[in-house]
């Protein structure tokens, strides 16, 4: 089967497998399961931050750092299509209580400059007060696009100017990483949290990782136990997380190469309408209405290829290190001899 559902369908590799057989494990909830605190100490020190929590999800390490940041009543400024409120079961209002405000913004990117025009006013008891900033790189429904880092700075003086915290929904990060200049420190200098999935491209069978301040992460630690987040011997997984960050990041490349193959091929196809431009491993284009896409996804099934649709018209492709080159020559064939109702 080849899958292109998304990068979450990966499986262990023989390497990472024998890395998790081969853990030395505690108890985590109890705080002394050894690759557990490896993993944790290990993304902590990479973005240049002082601690880091070991959560089940990136939606887990998401709602932790945004009930750690605010209190009920309080808003939350965010992107409308932010995966935080898109995708994480209106978690927002049912973990924290918290207001949303959501701004419209190129390729799912907010600017300094929106987020400085929906500050409410500190001093109007008729609105909520604006505790925290959450934005997304990579952003998923953006297409996988990648934020201008000296934008994500420019926000992070927004924020410190008014007395906000800063939260980066960091689960593709390091596809962005990747393609760009900047290090995972220079990330650590500019947010109050950062959450990495590591159950994504690079590859973990589960895991991501939230990381802050000591402060931030006890608190967060309390609030991973209210959620019922503590795992046990949680090092077999948290060993497949440091198997992943070390032998995983750079080969992130080959699965944006295969991505720009398949945008350019989309773009070629008579029943392609249009291919949202490709920066990293995600691949979202819309067909044409004579395509219907229950017609497209039946088709690729019927070719063992399995993709998701996520909104009318609109199909995503993603990359990963289950896709091989073999692959994506049999895609190529198959999507070429696709014919429309017309």
């Amino acid at each position: 089967m080849i899958d292109f559902r998304s990068d979450t369908v990966t499986r262990p590799t023989p390497e990472m497998l024998k890395a998790m057989f081969a853990a030395e494990v505690g108890d985590d909830v109890l705080g002394d399961d050894p690759t557990v605190i490896a993993l944790e100490t290990k993304a902590a020190a990479m973005f240049g931050m002082e601690a880091a929590l070991f959560c089940a999800s990136g939606t887990m390490a998401n709602q932790i750092a945004i009930k750690a940041h605010t209190q009920p009543g309080d808003e939350v400024i965010c992107h409308k299509l932010s995966h935080v409120y898109y995708y994480e079961g209106g978690g927002i209002a049912m973990n924290s209580g918290a207001s949303v405000c959501l701004l419209e913004g190129d390729q799912g990117r907010i600017t300094a400059a929106d987020v400085a025009a929906h500050i409410n006013p500190p001093a109007d008891p008729h609105r909520p007060l604006t505790k925290l900033v959450s934005v997304e790189n990579t952003m998923n429904k953006g297409g996988g696009s990648i934020y201008d880092f000296n934008e994500l700075k420019a926000i992070g003086k927004v924020c410190r100017e008014n007395g906000l915290k800063y939260h980066l929904d960091g689960a593709r990060l390091f596809n962005a990483l990747v393609e760009t200049n900047e290090t995972p420190t220079e990330y650590g200098k500019i947010f109050d949290s950062i959450s990495i999935c590591i159950s994504k491209g690079l590859g973990a069978p589960v895991g991501s990782v939230l990381i802050g301040s000591k402060e931030f992460i006890n608190r967060s630690r309390r609030i991973r136990k209210v959620f019922g987040g503590g795992m046990r011997q949680a090092g077999y997984l948290a060993a497949a997380c440091i198997y992943a960050l070390d032998n995983n990041v750079e080969r992130l490349r080959d699965d944006h190469r295969k991505a720009k193959q398949l945008e350019s091929l989309l773009q070629s196809l008579p029943y392609v309408e249009s291919v949202i431009p490709v920066q990293t491993n995600l691949v979202f284009f819309k067909l044409k209405p004579e395509m219907p896409t229950v017609q497209f996804l039946r088709t690729l099934r019927e070719n063992d290829i399995h993709a998701m649709a996520l909104a009318p018209q609109e199909v995503r492709f993603v990359t990963h290190l289950d896709i091989t080159d073999e692959m994506m020559v049999k895609v190529e064939k198959i999507l070429k001899g696709i014919v429309t109702n017309r």
